[in-house]
């Protein structure tokens, strides 16, 4: 069997779950779209229903498959719904769904529902993506309770960069959420994983933790919280060949690495087909047998090369961590110019396995 694999510790992920209510001291909703971000949603709803207010996925597909797994607590459809009959499945499997655009108002207005259902009204508040103009927010707000299709509603936005965490933007989409919402009795959730763990200062009922889930820091600078995370993914694999090469030797397509000394190089079995980053250059870091290296040489679809040169009892068969506890995703990503959101999704191929730590 090929020996790429990626380790996912259940225990980590629970610990960052209640790291987010820790500092915040509010309910979280622990955000799996995009199949937990790689990890595998079901699974790790599991691992999370019996301490989680609730679950946040983008659509109602990925709804259904936590429905269909056993996922019987709160699902919030971040995106909303696309056609006006799903309303129906919202309601068959008492979904909640965020309300940012007014035709989904309207087809709410419109609907003959079994029962009313909960509603996250989200107000654009300057990162304009999706979201009610401040001007429709409170008029969209009545409209909804006067249906009679809507039980509960709470009040949401979206900011643009949190993760930057001395840009004033933040600050100023939340002035512009309070003057918005004044006068409206209802809950509040504002703040995403930077949020969480940057700004205590910015109020909310209910909170979003989806990168810090995952045990992965959305800040390039250190932050005291956030260093509290435990990563929940190790992306391995193994040596399965290892060259001997003389200065002056290339390693891999386009020659982009030459050895400049007497080299020993391993071959990894883990390429861009598995979801490794292809721009990932050279002097990446790498673990094998537990020790630090680097990749040298281009990704290939199914193989890249690490430096063996320093670690003589390396060799085939040995261990190599890509990613994890002691490689960071957060240091590969910036490597190859991504951020770990997109590692973890891109990830194919290779079997995840679950443990408790």
């Amino acid at each position: 069997m090929r020996p790429a694999r990626a380790l996912i510790d259940l225990q980590a992920l629970r610990h960052n779950y209640q790291l987010a209510r820790e500092v915040t001291g509010a309910k979280a909703l622990a955000v799996i779209k995009a199949d937990a971000y790689g990890h595998g949603a079901v699974r790790c709803a599991e691992a999370l229903q019996e301490t989680a207010d609730g679950f946040a996925v983008a659509c109602i597909e990925e709804a259904l498959e936590l429905r269909a797994g056993g996922i019987r607590g709160p699902i919030l459809l971040l995106e909303g719904f696309f056609e006006a009959d799903e309303l129906a499945l919202i309601v068959e499997h008492d979904f909640w769904c965020v309300v940012h655009a007014l035709w989904q108002l309207e087809a709410i207005e419109r609907a003959t529902l079994g029962k009313p259902i909960t509603v996250w009204l989200k107000l654009d508040s300057g990162m304009h993506r999706v979201g009610l103009h401040p001007d429709d927010f409170q008029p969209a707000y009545r409209r909804l309770l006067a249906s009679g299709n809507v039980a509960k509603i709470v009040l949401m936005s979206h900011f643009a960069r949190a993760d930057e965490l001395h840009d004033p933007s933040s600050l100023q989409q939340l002035a512009v959420f309070e003057q918005t919402r004044q006068g409206l009795m209802a809950e509040v959730s504002l703040r995403n994983s930077p949020a969480v763990l940057g700004w205590p200062q910015i109020p909310s009922d209910w909170v979003r933790p989806g990168i810090m889930l995952y045990g992965s820091t959305p800040f390039e600078e250190a932050n005291a919280v956030a260093s509290r995370l435990q990563p929940v993914m190790t992306l391995e694999s193994k040596i399965i060949s290892v060259r001997e090469l003389p200065a002056g030797e290339p390693v891999g397509y386009g020659a982009r690495f030459v050895t400049a000394q007497p080299t020993r190089v391993g071959v990894v079995a883990m390429g861009y087909a598995d979801g490794y980053p292809r721009q990932a250059p050279n002097g990446t870091p790498v673990l094998v047998d537990g020790q630090r290296s680097q990749l040298v040489g281009r990704v290939s679809m199914d193989m890249l090369a690490v430096d063996l040169t320093h670690i003589p009892q390396a060799g085939l068969g040995s261990t190599v961590e890509l990613w994890g506890k002691n490689v960071l995703a957060s240091d590969v990503a910036k490597a190859a110019d991504m951020i770990p959101y997109q590692i973890f999704c891109n990830l194919r191929r290779v079997p995840r396995l679950y443990s408790e730590g």
